[in-house]
């Protein structure tokens, strides 16, 4: 697991005084304002974050030290991280970018069924989509009855489908 996540990609200048239009990449951009240092580009610069305001669909950012729209526009295009041990999860919350790539195994039989390759958050549920190893896709959803155990070290994901599920 990477120790920097991806999380803000900035677009370009907002105003004259440095201000940035940012776009947010996770499920709650009202969390970017909870940390005060973001890490800044492929190098992890770190930089303090001044101010961060939602506006249509995008975040309005203010790092320290940008006070210029030539400094702003320099920025542009810039990816903004945040540092993993930052972030306190809830007991059976992940990053998605974690369960990626993880094995989709049958908790009752051991069945491989395949590996996730995308998460679908447009649902009243999260819907996992897997890839087996003919190539077909299989959706399950988010649900405690379907999905039972995730374990990162192991790199699997143990669920139990509903009747007819996969059929």
């Amino acid at each position: 697991m990477e120790k920097y996540i991806e999380v803000l990609e900035i677009t370009k200048p907002h105003g004259l005084k440095g201000e940035m239009r940012a776009k947010y990449h996770g499920d709650d951009p009202g969390e970017i304002g909870e940390f005060d240092t973001l890490y800044l580009g492929s190098q992890f610069k770190p930089v303090k974050l001044l101010s961060c305001k939602p506006s249509k669909n995008m975040l309005l950012i203010a790092l320290e030290g940008i006070e210029t729209v030539e400094q702003a526009q320099k920025l542009s295009g810039e990816l903004i991280y945040i540092d993993r041990e930052d972030i306190e999860l809830d007991e059976d919350v992940w990053f998605i970018r974690d369960l990626i790539g993880l094995g989709v195994f049958d908790a009752d039989t051991g069945e491989h069924y395949g590996i996730v390759e995308e998460i679908l958050q447009n649902a009243p549920t999260d819907v996992y989509c897997v890839r087996t190893a003919e190539g077909k896709q299989l959706l399950f959803p988010s649900l405690p009855e379907v999905l039972l155990d995730v374990n990162l070290t192991e790199r699997k994901i143990l669920i139990r489908p509903l009747k007819g599920l996969f059929e």
